[in-house]
């Protein structure tokens, strides 16, 4: 949440109210989309670590509480299973009382451009969506196909409500940016990237699994 608030990677270990204050509008924002859009309850797990404070867990605590969003601090990272006992136990409650319905965003009857239109801009918050020649080129070839009414999977990066990964905050209007198009009909759906989203993460130049060993005693070690 620091992060999205606007404070560098190397700098998110060190207290900062302010930081996580702006940056509780980006967990405000899904929170609005799951209640309101999708009109599911939600329960609010703050995975403490023991470079969180007091503070800050206080902080959020009375956002979450002013929104009137059930929340619990779960510690698994320190106390294992014990700590997310309270989770377990109010999303038991939460399910036992589920009283919402359900909604879609959209219609799989629906256009392709409509159904991105309807996430980007009620999910994602975008004024409009801008497409490359490419990707129009590809809708059409869809719509001959026939595949026109398969539901959508929008690859966009993960750090913004945006599709570029530095507008954190995205307190400015913005536009939603489709650069292809493409159709798995194996399986069933069409997948809309955008930005410069990269659909294959890349990987470290030296894999984890090289410092992976079982000692003489048949321990694993290694893994951290």
């Amino acid at each position: 949440m620091k992060y999205h608030g606007g404070i560098p990677k190397d700098e998110l270990t060190n207290e900062n109210i302010e930081a996580l204050k702006r940056g509780s509008k980006n967990l405000l924002k899904h929170i609005e989309n799951l209640k309101e859009k999708f009109g599911l309850n939600v329960i609010v797990a703050i995975n403490k670590f023991a470079q969180d404070t007091s503070n800050e867990i206080n902080i959020l605590k009375e956002i979450l509480e002013e929104k009137n969003v059930n929340l619990s601090l779960v510690e698994s990272w320190e106390k294992g299973g014990e700590g997310a006992t309270n989770l377990a136990e109010k999303l038991v409650e939460l399910c036992n009382n589920e009283s919402k319905q359900f909604k879609y965003i959209y219609s799989l009857e629906d256009s392709i451009k409509e159904k991105i239109e309807k996430i980007a801009c009620n999910i994602y918050g975008a004024e409009k969506v801008e497409y490359t020649e490419e990707a129009e080129e590809q809708i059409k070839k869809i719509n001959e196909l026939g595949y026109e009414n398969l539901p959508i999977c929008i690859a966009k990066t993960q750090y913004s409500f945006s599709d570029d990964a530095k507008n954190l905050e995205c307190t400015e209007a913005f536009n939603i940016h489709v650069k292809e198009v493409k159709l798995k009909v194996g399986a069933e759906f069409i997948v809309v990237l955008t930005g410069k989203v990269m659909t294959m993460p890349g990987l470290p130049k030296r894999p984890a699994s090289e410092q992976i060993d079982v000692d003489e005693e048949g321990n694993i070690v290694g893994i951290f």
